[in-house]
């Protein structure tokens, strides 16, 4: 059931992104004029469709392989390869006989969409949210550096001030992509001191590696247990929701960071937890599990200070296209660290079984739109890369044009929608094989 709930978001998601898309390409093209001959959601592919029909001279369907979806443009060499439309003459109706602004124009309407509904979907979630986070002068103990923070020099208790010399305003930013990114400074205040911290261009591979947890936390006090796994080791040592716990071996537990690192260091061990429950203080042995777990969730966040700011209608919108724009200019700089070799492609990119685990198994409206929003813009950076058969690719032709004063030859472009369609072939049969090994061989 949990995959089919994923799954289902996961389609209905793609759906408003593809239908989307290929309409900013439908309506630009009708714009001016152009006859559109087929408007589909996913591949109709060997001729294959799961419905279709025909309306005022274009056939709207659907495919049966869920790979995204097109629009056929009357007199335009794209991924459908038909060439006969072209041996004639060209007609009024057609793309190929308009003037190159107006076919650049359509070549980039699916792009513009998905960025507008990236804004769209930012703006409307910032105005009913609003923004919540963690004022980062309001942490009395610190951060909590995980494994990745240790490695580049972060210490328990640090205080990390700025980045890049900015001033750090919320908790969240030191786990944003300014941080993420790499090559970054972070000034720490430790023990009265002033210290600068490298942060090396490599790590965000690290942080897909290990989770974010492993790079920085809040250092915050403990707090009660909130959630008992069932079944778990927690469980069956007699431990209870809202247990209060003290000591692990004897040692003291004052922060969640200490609760974690001692139970990390007994994996396949018993360890004697003491704890309080009802003013009585109690002591229970329990085994760890070999993952470093005994079945118990306590909040990391309970005795943090927290804010939200709320937005009207007109001030929640360039919040929103800040959020927006902010990730499509952070996929674009993480594409840029795969080509510079600073983060392996097999840890950049995700594929669907990836995203249907984001959506999870349960239907949170508010995630699932936000995940919509991020991938809208993300599906706007991929169709402007310079690839033959995408849209970048079409549009960088077509500025070429209007550079030369004349098109480029019918012959030259079906070789480079032929060398686009196996580039693109190749990155798909990538990005699901890396995504079978991460979420099913793992």
């Amino acid at each position: 059931m949990d995959g089919l709930v994923m799954t289902g978001q996961l389609l209905l998601g793609l759906s408003i992104l593809i239908i989307l898309h290929e309409a900013g390409h439908f309506f630009a093209a009708r714009a001016f004029g152009i006859r559109v001959e087929k408007f589909y959601l996913f591949f109709d592919a060997w001729g294959f469709k799961l419905f279709s029909f025909n309306y005022k001279g274009c056939e709207y369907g659907i495919g049966w392989l869920p790979l995204g979806g097109y629009v056929k443009i009357s007199g335009m060499i794209d991924e459908s390869m038909d060439s006969e439309q072209l041996a004639g003459p060209p007609q009024p109706w057609e793309f190929r006989s308009k003037p190159a602004w107006q076919r650049l124009i359509v070549m980039l309407g699916g792009v513009t969409v998905n960025i507008v509904l990236g804004i769209f979907i930012f703006w409307m979630l910032t105005l009913k949210n609003g923004e919540t986070f963690i004022p980062n002068d309001k942490l009395p103990d610190g951060i909590a550096p995980g494994l990745i923070g240790k490695e580049i020099g972060l210490q328990t208790g640090d205080r990390i001030t700025a980045v890049n010399g900015k001033p750090v305003l919320r908790f969240d930013e030191l786990t944003s992509s300014k941080v993420l990114l790499g090559n970054t400074e972070l000034t720490v205040q430790r023990q009265g001191e002033t210290k600068a911290i490298q942060v090396p261009g490599d790590v965000l591979e690290r942080v897909s590696d290990l989770g974010i947890a492993q790079f920085v936390e809040p250092r915050v006090k403990m707090s009660g247990i909130v959630q008992i796994a069932p079944g778990g080791n927690a469980e069956k040592a007699g431990l209870q929701k809202g247990d209060s716990i003290l000591a692990i071996n004897s040692k003291a537990i004052a922060f969640y960071d200490e609760f974690k690192t001692e139970v990390q260091a007994n994996k396949n061990k018993t360890v004697a937890i003491s704890l309080i429950r009802n003013n009585q203080t109690m002591e229970l042995p329990t085994q760890v599990s070999e993952d470093g777990t005994v079945g118990i969730f306590i909040s990391p966040y309970f005795n943090i200070p927290i804010e939200t700011v709320n937005y009207g209608f007109i001030g929640s919108l360039p919040v929103g296209a800040s959020k927006a724009w902010g990730s499509f200019m952070d996929n674009a700089k993480g594409l840029g660290k795969v080509a510079s070799g600073q983060v392996k492609a097999n840890k950049a990119f995700t594929g669907p079984i990836g995203i249907a685990t984001m959506f999870g198994a349960t239907v949170d409206w508010i995630k699932f739109w936000s995940l919509v929003g991020l991938l809208s813009m993300a599906l706007a950076l991929m169709n402007l890369l310079p690839i033959p058969a995408l849209d970048g690719g079409h549009a960088i032709f077509l500025l070429i044009e209007m550079v030369k004063g004349k098109p480029l030859g019918d012959k030259f472009m079906e070789r480079a929608q032929m060398v686009g369609f196996v580039i693109l072939v190749t990155l798909m049969v990538f990005v699901f094989g890396n995504d079978i090994i991460k979420h099913v061989i793992n």
